[in-house]
């Protein structure tokens, strides 16, 4: 018998697990007697896929067998559509999927015991914080500027020989500003060769601004450039979990060593073939939305309220700290919206009904929206 005493300490997670924020997602609405719930939380495509990607998801018939983890024929139908090699596409469960594959790879504690840093721009998706973490390395938040766009200048004083990866959110979430193809040129011009730069484009279908930066020229450009894009949001396929990144071979080359095999189903991979194939009907869609997008912030400063210019497809109130009183409010209207305490709240484009109930909200609460 061996005479080492016995120990009854927990299983312990790594440190930094204690200090990760929590990702609070989107809650579904409270039911109201006599109202249509609205989920209004979560920035969802509220058409869903379109009916030939039903019927796509449908006939899928191999669950019994493993996809093909490397989304051939995705990738096939993407590239001639994005006009990029097929060779340049990584796909993952999401875009967030994506991003983490891209984290693992470039970012993380060293064989010195020095972390890399990833500087991004706060507030913004709030999974970065996470996964950066998560990679091992050291998150680098450098706040927005009061009109919710990123601050390009602190951004590019904030990076050091430390820095490995750098994330631009375009439109950024929650507040909705996009960023434009000189200002994002000049930013790379002050970026080191040896740092990534991600642009995190998971709403661009929605934007209009002809200013805006063209995430698929600036990585043709750039050899340190890698997009991100998803079929969460446009396509409404957010439940199947089907993104991707784009970036050139010397970059992609990496990130599939470390991919997650089988991330991405064979349903949604079928179910994203078929919605490109129907792309027309998609960006129809995506059209309707925009234009309630436009009337939605018409709505909304006609009340006399200054939001932020959004190119995506939900709005941003800086309430501060009336935010959770509004969360409230919208909870009795049987709305659920996105609050961040002590900054503001978040609320994604839906149904004409939805937008019309949040915009009487907004109408009979007034004195709450005045900053």
């Amino acid at each position: 018998m061996s005479e080492n005493p016995v120990t009854h300490d927990p299983v312990q997670p790594r440190p930094v697990v204690a200090r990760l924020p929590k990702y609070a997602a989107g809650k579904p609405p409270v039911q109201v007697p006599g109202l249509t719930p609205y989920k209004l939380a979560s920035n969802e495509n509220p058409f869903g896929p379109l009916e030939e990607v039903r019927q796509a998801i449908a006939a899928e018939a191999y669950i019994n067998r493993y996809p093909d983890t490397a989304s051939t024929e995705l990738c096939s139908q993407l590239a001639p559509m994005l006009g990029v090699p097929a060779e340049d596409i990584v796909t993952g469960a999401g875009s967030l999927g994506a991003l983490t594959q891209i984290l693992a790879t470039f970012a993380g504690a060293n064989e010195d015991g020095i972390q890399d840093e990833v500087i991004f721009a706060w507030r913004s998706f709030e999974a970065y914080p996470i996964v950066v973490q998560t990679a091992g390395a050291l998150p680098v938040p450098v706040p927005l500027l009061e009109d919710g766009r990123h601050d390009l200048q602190a951004m590019a004083e904030a990076i050091n020989e430390n820095t490995s990866v750098i994330l631009l959110c375009t439109p950024n979430n929650p507040t909705g500003p996009i960023l434009t193809q000189r200002e994002v040129d000049d930013f790379i011009a002050r970026v080191p060769k040896n740092v990534l730069i991600v642009l995190d484009e998971a709403y661009t279908e929605f934007v209009r601004d002809s200013q805006a930066v063209d995430g698929v020229k600036t990585y043709q450009q750039h050899r340190n450039v890698v997009v991100l894009r998803t079929f969460s949001k446009a396509h409404g396929l957010a439940n199947l979990r089907v993104g991707y990144s784009i970036s050139q071979p010397e970059i992609t080359n990496y990130i599939r060593l470390v991919a997650t095999p089988f991330a991405v189903s064979s349903v949604a991979q079928q179910a994203a073939i078929a919605s490109l194939k129907h792309l027309d009907q998609v960006m129809a869609r995506v059209d309707s939305l925009v234009e309630e997008r436009e009337r939605v912030v018409a709505g909304l400063k006609e009340l006399g309220w200054k939001i932020p210019v959004t190119e995506a497809n939900f709005v941003w109130l800086p309430l501060a700290e009336r935010t959770m009183q509004f969360v409230a409010l919208a909870e009795e209207r049987a709305l659920s919206v996105r609050g961040f305490a002590g900054e503001g709240v978040r609320v994604s484009i839906g149904e004409v009904e939805a937008n019309d109930r949040f915009l009487e909200l907004c109408r009979e609460n007034a004195g709450l929206l005045t900053p």
